[in-house]
């Protein structure tokens, strides 16, 4: 039976053996991955634990993205805070794809204590008429919080009652944060609900062309035509990078399903192919256009750095038979981009780095500060799962010494300490995560913004070139750590990083 036959999509913890506690380095962690049996490790446990963010917010950032489409969010009124932060990514990113900048739409049915008593179904139903009724929309998304999975509203049922009452497609999305630890898990929700309500709807019945000519040229441009996945992990200016390097190929690019088009949703059926950016992202739904539509995907490489980007053009190539131009392309592409660089290398020679981020970006990204010249020393990682196993070699293979890879959601207590031990030269992390390095004097980067670039060879370029600046100034963390100080003890500073991090029930002191 497939998971799409299910209302809930399975918690990664189940389906991928996904890991959120655990310490190693990189070079244990390659010499696991080449065991032949993939880099299987014990999920642990924190006897303390600080900090990471809730399902709600990878999925509003992917829902608010949908055109004429509201989010109704389901839960306690604070629920879906972060979509304020949010918009400003929709306005630009609507401005820079249709040139209008266009606000996300949401609401909330502000879930109190009388609903958590009585149930909140009634004002579930009353809040999807409204919504109907005001903003006319082609979708509304109903988003459950943590309260209707504690209290077991059934979304799923009233979505059904009331379709028939209202115009726009209901779509039930489950973000119960606790029943999960793996917040990745937010993705595959939302491809869930894509799954089921869309794309079996549009995707069989919409598109009949009847002219004979009409039907070739149709059959041609499809079997050039691949999807280009992106769940809000890249900005437009990512996106016309890829696009740019495909089109080389003489491939048709549909961009999916962030700002998709409701014809984009009809593409993603009938391309040849599904690229993923990101197989953090994309696995579960690329699975399932390839179990239902026959849709056959490459999910190995993040195109961020010189090396993954190579090979990700070369795996896409090799499936249309494309092997010389992809060649001709990656030549001329690194030969430009490696005499642009030289310029930053004497300033990056001997600079060390940490990163942070979300499994695959993060490990990605190391790569590629490997091939600017800058040496890792330390890596958080969100989660670990088996994607990881292949980028954990090409770390190993690059590296100046062995170091310490903190499979931690966020845990900053963990960083603080890491940090204060190594004392990289610079940091990078998300635009909220960078605040501890920051106030240790360490210069920080933001690992992912969407108004700029990282991807493909362009972004090499564009990361490279805003460090450089970075290095070159950073008198600003230095009057950070001048005037500000953690909440941290020195005896944690001098305790072992991950004394709260527990094995199987055991600490790894032990």
């Amino acid at each position: 039976m497939s998971y799409f036959d299910n209302k809930v999509p399975p918690k990664r913890e189940d389906r991928l053996k996904a890991v959120i506690a655990h310490n190693d380095s990189i070079c244990g962690l390659a010499l696991k991955a080449r065991g032949g049996k993939g880099c299987l490790i014990d999920d642990g446990d924190r006897g303390f634990t600080q900090g990471t963010i809730c399902l709600l917010l990878p999925a509003l950032a992917m829902l608010n993205s949908l055109p004429d489409n509201v989010v109704l969010l389901h839960s306690a009124l604070g629920c879906g805070s972060c979509t304020h932060s949010q918009n400003a990514n929709v306005r630009m990113g609507s401005n820079a794809r249709w040139g209008k900048a266009k606000d996300g739409v949401w609401l909330s049915t502000a879930l109190d204590e009388t609903d958590v008593i009585s149930g909140g179904e009634d004002k579930l139903a009353r809040a999807i008429i409204e919504a109907d009724r005001r903003y006319r929309p082609a979708s509304i998304t109903i988003v459950a919080g943590c309260v209707p999975g504690i209290i077991g509203d059934d979304i799923d049922g009233v979505a059904q009652r009331l379709q028939p009452q209202v115009s726009a497609k209901l779509l039930p999305v489950h973000c119960e944060g606790f029943k999960t630890k793996i917040w990745a898990t937010a993705y595959d929700a939302v491809y869930h609900t894509i799954g089921r309500n869309l794309l079996e709807e549009k995707g069989v019945t919409d598109y009949a062309p009847q002219d004979e000519f009409e039907v070739l040229r149709e059959q041609e441009r499809l079997a050039k035509t691949v999807n280009l996945m992106n769940v809000s992990s890249m900005g437009r200016v990512d996106e016309q990078e890829l696009e740019r390097l495909l089109e080389s190929l003489g491939l048709e690019v549909n961009v999916f399903p962030v700002f998709a088009h409701p014809d984009s949703f009809v593409k993603a059926t009938r391309a040849a192919l599904s690229i993923s950016t990101c197989p953090t992202h994309d696995d579960y739904f690329l699975g399932y256009l390839e179990e239902r539509f026959g849709v056959p995907s490459i999910i190995k490489h993040m195109p961020i750095g010189i090396e993954n980007t190579s090979l990700w053009i070369r795996d896409v190539a090799r499936v249309f038979g494309f092997e010389e131009q992809a060649e001709r392309l990656i030549a001329s592409e690194e030969a430009e981009l490696k005499a642009s660089l030289e310029e930053f290398r004497p300033l990056f020679e001997g600079q060390k780095v940490f990163v942070s981020a979300g499994e695959f970006r993060a490990l990605a990204t190391a790569r590629l500060l490997q091939e600017i010249g800058l040496e890792v020393v330390g890596i958080r990682s969100f989660h670990h799962d088996h994607f990881a196993e292949v980028e954990y070699d090409k770390l190993a293979r690059e590296a100046k010494s062995d170091y310490v890879v903190d499979i931690a959601n966020v845990q900053p207590f963990e960083e603080a300490n890491l940090l204060n031990r190594l004392k990289p030269d610079l940091f990078l992390g998300h635009a909220n995560g960078n605040m501890t390095a920051a106030k240790l004097g360490i210069p920080t980067h933001v690992i992912y913004n969407t108004g700029l670039a990282y991807i493909g060879y362009r972004g090499v370029y564009e990361i490279a070139r805003r460090l450089h600046r970075q290095l070159s100034n950073p008198a600003y963390n230095r009057n950070l750590a001048e005037n500000l100080k953690l909440p941290y003890r020195d005896s944690w500073y001098q305790a072992e990083p991950f004394s709260y991090l527990n094995t199987r029930g055991r600490s790894v002191n032990e």
